[in-house]
């Protein structure tokens, strides 16, 4: 199993939970905003090592939302 296909199995589990939920789910504007200022650190190259993998954490938790989010709302629709 690769990770993406993990992340789908993750994703559809979560989804069946409560697809209304999971539909509606958003980011706290405080991650948004931590996230904006990475992404502009690693678009100038000053962002330090610790800085990118937080980047990669938060990246790879949107990718699961995400992915959540569709699977929810296939289910409703």
């Amino acid at each position: 199993m690769t990770l993406i296909e993990a992340y789908r199995d993750i994703a559809e589990k979560l989804a069946k939970l409560n697809p209304s939920i999971v539909a509606n789910l958003k980011a706290p504007e405080e991650i948004n905003e931590q996230v904006s200022t990475l992404l502009k650190k690693k678009k100038e190259g000053s962002i330090n090592k610790n800085e990118a993998i937080e980047l990669e954490k938060f990246l790879a938790l949107d990718l699961l939302i995400n992915l959540a989010k569709a699977k929810a709302e296939k289910l409703l629709s």
